[in-house]
């Protein structure tokens, strides 16, 4: 049987809403993480039999196909082509989902999974026209305005979490990726990406910059609760607008050996949930549960789990949920204080995750993410 193997990842540094990256449109943006694919591995472009991208808002900046106009950005054959994908949050997890079920059906040879989001640039919710993206019929059925705040605040009133105990998540976030970036655990994985500050000073920007050190519990427990005036929900303990990119390149194991590519993890497992669209933020859970019994692996045999911190209620949920241990969720910190840039986020996490199971030895490692609409997917890699 054919399988899919990654044989590199790689990720800009995650940057602050109108921080570092403001200045490039995320098609160059896309383009320079595709370049940098390409340097790193040696291979001809020309190789490559589909590029497929997620982004999230897809209008303005980031409409008319930005995984084909991110293949030219880079300057690669006009013969390769690229597709855009939005399943929300995990868009560019769903794209190495396609991909790697491209590659295992013989569709593919080669191929590149990864994502984009631009939100300094394109906000989140923009749109080309005016209008309502649900339709009557589904305001009919549901006769709520979603929203992922409240749906945060529901989980954690349904879990019981205190604002303490989701202030104190949000801290040790921060101080995992902190070590992390100290300890230079990312360093291999991200592109560096060359900027201009607004005095004229250029500079290399090769660090993910949302990260804050420092920080205490009585900080973040004086800051506001916009989705609900008693609620627990705060900047603080979400998820930061950001900007970034990254990309993952997929073969199979014979392909790769033909190529001169040395893989780094197998994809193993990947799946598909969804639940409640009004909580609209528990579909990992049922994703995760899903995934282990695909795959036939036990929750002890995953020796790693990235879950996206859209915001701090919703892995806690999932640990509390499924039952894993603490120390194995989100190693190096999440977007609560790395930055989720929307559309880019699947592959930034599934970039961390490949290069944290081969510094570590880690035989499996899952991910999973919740995303609008109350979906999420669930992908199980494995180290080669």
């Amino acid at each position: 049987m054919r399988d899919a193997v990654i044989v590199e990842a790689v990720r800009t540094p995650i940057g602050k809403r109108n921080g570092s990256l403001k200045g490039w449109h995320p098609v160059d943006l896309s383009g320079h993480v595709l370049q940098a694919l390409a340097a790193r591995t040696g291979i001809d472009p020309a190789v490559v039999d589909d590029v497929v991208w997620g982004c999230v808002t897809q209008t303005g900046e980031q409409g008319f196909n930005i995984g084909r106009n991110a293949v030219l950005a880079a300057g690669w054959p006009e013969s390769v082509p690229g597709t855009s994908v939005d399943r929300q949050c995990g868009s560019s997890q769903q794209a190495l989902h396609f991909v790697a079920a491209g590659v295992m059906s013989g569709q593919y040879e080669v191929a590149v999974a990864g994502g984009v989001e631009a939100m300094s640039r394109v906000p989140m919710g923009a749109t080309a026209a005016p209008g309502m993206p649900f339709g009557p019929k589904v305001m009919e059925r549901y006769n709520v305005v979603f929203n992922q705040g409240i749906g945060a605040e529901m989980i954690a009133e349904r879990w019981g979490f205190t604002r303490r105990q989701i202030d104190e998540f949000s801290l040790a976030s921060h101080e995992k990726a902190a070590v992390a970036i100290d300890d230079g655990r990312f360093r291999d994985q991200i592109v560096p990406v060359p900027v201009t500050d607004e005095d004229g000073t250029q500079r290399t920007f090769d660090t993910d910059e949302g990260v804050r050190r420092g920080g205490t519990v009585e900080a973040l427990g004086a800051l506001k609760t916009p989705f609900k005036p008693d609620g627990v929900v705060t900047a603080g303990n979400s998820s930061q607008i950001s900007d970034g990119a990254a990309a993952l390149l997929v073969t199979t194991s014979e392909k790769a050996a033909e190529l001169g590519l040395r893989p780094l993890v197998r994809f193993h497992t990947g799946v598909l949930a969804a639940d409640d669209p009004i909580i609209m933020l528990t579909a990992p859970m049922p994703a995760t549960r899903k995934a282990l019994q695909r795959s036939g692996l036990s929750l002890d045999e995953i020796g790693a789990f990235e879950v996206n911190e859209a915001f701090a209620p919703v892995p806690m949920a999932w640990l509390v949920d499924i039952g894993a241990e603490e120390k194995t969720l989100n190693p190096n910190g999440g977007a609560v204080a790395l930055g989720h840039p929307l559309g880019g986020s699947g592959a930034q996490i599934l970039t961390r995750l490949v290069h944290h199971m081969r510094d570590n030895d880690i035989r499996y490692g899952l991910q999973t993410m919740c995303e609008g609409g109350g979906m999420a997917n669930a992908t199980i890699l494995e180290l080669i």
